[in-house]
C-alpha cells in the first residue's frame, strides 16, 4: 500500500505557525516568568530614573493568574495607535495566585496595579480620576472627559518601595518613615525638598542638583538625594540647608488636590510630611468601625472587597446586615516613591491589595537618558541601584 508523502507547508504557513508560536510562548513568559517595564516618571528618583528599562519578576511573589482572560496578547489594556480597549470583560475570573518564591517584604521595590485606576477618565488616563475630581468638581470632570472603567489587572502599572506590610503601624513625622515605632532605611539616593539659604548668591554647586524654586536671591528650594545633602551644606556661600515642609504638623493642605489619605480632613489633620499613626490591614484582622474610621476602611470595604455598605445614623449595614466591625479578607500593603515630594503614592491613594501585586523589580537592562545611554546602569540589579 502506497504511502502519501505529507505536504509540505507553504512559507506563508511556515510564517504563520512560527508567528503564533512566538506569541504564545512570549504571552507565557510575560504572565508567568518575567515581564518589561520601562520607569514613565520621577516618582522613584533617584533609585530608579526616568526611561530605565527594567524586568519585573512573577515568579518571586507568585504569579497572577489572569483575571481578564480574553485580551489581545503582549498589551495591557489599549491597542497601539488606536487607543482602543485591548481586552473585554466577558470573562473574569476571581483572583488567584501560584506559589512564588516568596512574598512581598519590607522595602522591596514592587509594580503593582495602580488602585484607583478603576475609574479613568479617557482622554487622560495618566491623570487620577478621584484627585481631579476634588480638585475641580465631579460634574465638571464628567462633562469635559469620557470616563471608563478598568478591571484589576488592566489597570495602569506602577512602580514603588514597598513601606509597609500587612499588620505594620505606619507614621511619618516630618518627612520620616517610622514603621512599628523604628525609623526605616534611609536610602543614600531617595530626595526630599530642602529649604537651602546663602548669603544672598545661588549656591556654587554642581549642576546636577536640582533646585526646583527660587524663592528671592537668598532662599531657594532643592530636590535633593541624602547623599547630597552634606554636599550643598559645604558649599561656601551656603548658609543653613533645612527640610522644606510645606504642611505644618497638624494641618492639612488647604488646595483639595494635596489632600491625604483618607481625605478626610474634618477626622484627620494629615499632610504629605507629617502622616498616621496608621495600622496597615491584614487578612483576618479585625477592626471596630466608627464614624471616625470609616473613611480609611470604606474602599476596602466596597471596592476591594466586594460587599455593599450602607452608612446610616451613624449605624453600618455591610452587605445588609448591621454590624460594628469588620473583619479583612485580603492583605495590604502600602507603597511611597522615593522622590517623597515628587511622588503620587500611597499618602494620596491609601492600601495596596494584594490581589493589585504584579511583581518585583529585578534588574535594569537598559536607560538612556538625555546624554545617551547610561552605561553604569545597565545589567544592575535593583538592590545595587539602590545603594
Amino acid at each position: 500500500m502506497a504511502i502519501n508523502p505529507k505536504k509540505k507547508k507553504s512559507v506563508l504557513r511556515e510564517w504563520l505557525d512560527a508567528g503564533i508560536f512566538a506569541i504564545v510562548a512570549a504571552t507565557l513568559i510575560r504572565t508567568f516568568f518575567f515581564e518589561a517595564y520601562t520607569i514613565p516618571t520621577g516618582s522613584m528618583e533617584g533609585t530608579m530614573l526616568v526611561n530605565d528599562y527594567l524586568f519585573v519578576s512573577k515568579l518571586s511573589y507568585g504569579p497572577r493568574i489572569p483575571m481578564t482572560p480574553l485580551a489581545v496578547p503582549l498589551v495591557h489594556n489599549t491597542m497601539p495607535f488606536t487607543g482602543t480597549k485591548s481586552y473585554t470583560e466577558a470573562v473574569q475570573w476571581k483572583y488567584h495566585r501560584i506559589p512564588g518564591f516568596g512574598h512581598v517584604e519590607r522595602n522591596d521595590v514592587v509594580v503593582f496595579n495602580y488602585p484607583c485606576g478603576d475609574t479613568v477618565m479617557a482622554e487622560v488616563p495618566e491623570q487620577d480620576y478621584y484627585q481631579a475630581c476634588r480638585a475641580a468638581g465631579r460634574g465638571r470632570i464628567l462633562d469635559k472627559y469620557t470616563i471608563i472603567t478598568r478591571p484589576i489587572d488592566k489597570k495602569e502599572n506602577y512602580i514603588k518601595r514597598c513601606i509597609g506590610l500587612p499588620g505594620d503601624v505606619l507614621e511619618i513625622k516630618n518627612a520620616r518613615v517610622y514603621i512599628n515605632g523604628a525609623p526605616n532605611i534611609l536610602y543614600p539616593h531617595s530626595k526630599l525638598n530642602y529649604l537651602v539659604r546663602t548669603n544672598g548668591s545661588m549656591p556654587a554647586v554642581d549642576d546636577n542638583l536640582e533646585m526646583t524654586l527660587m524663592i528671592n536671591n537668598g532662599q531657594y528650594i532643592y530636590n535633593l538625594a541624602n547623599d547630597q545633602v552634606d554636599v550643598i551644606k559645604k558649599a561656601p556661600n551656603v548658609v543653613s540647608v533645612d527640610l522644606f515642609l510645606n504642611t505644618p504638623a497638624g494641618a492639612s493642605p488647604s488646595d483639595p488636590a494635596e489632600w491625604v489619605f483618607p481625605l478626610d480632613t474634618a477626622n484627620y489633620k494629615w499632610n504629605r510630611d507629617n502622616f498616621g499613626p496608621l495600622t496597615i490591614p491584614k487578612e483576618g484582622a479585625t477592626v471596630d468601625l466608627t464614624s471616625h474610621n470609616i473613611s480609611i476602611y470604606r474602599r476596602i470595604i466596597r471596592n476591594y472587597e466586594g460587599n455593599t455598605l450602607d452608612e446610616k445614623d451613624g449605624k453600618f449595614l455591610i452587605n445588609g446586615k448591621e454590624t460594628t466591625s469588620y473583619t479583612f479578607k485580603m492583605d495590604y500593603y502600602w507603597m511611597m516613591g522615593d522622590n517623597r515630594h515628587n511622588s503620587l503614592d500611597s499618602r494620596y491613594w491609601g492600601f495596596v491589595p494584594v490581589d493589585h501585586v504584579v511583581g518585583k523589580a529585578w534588574f535594569v537592562w537598559f536607560s538612556g537618558g538625555t546624554d545617551g545611554i547610561r552605561w553604569k546602569r545597565l545589567f544592575h540589579g535593583i538592590h545595587s541601584l539602590e545603594q
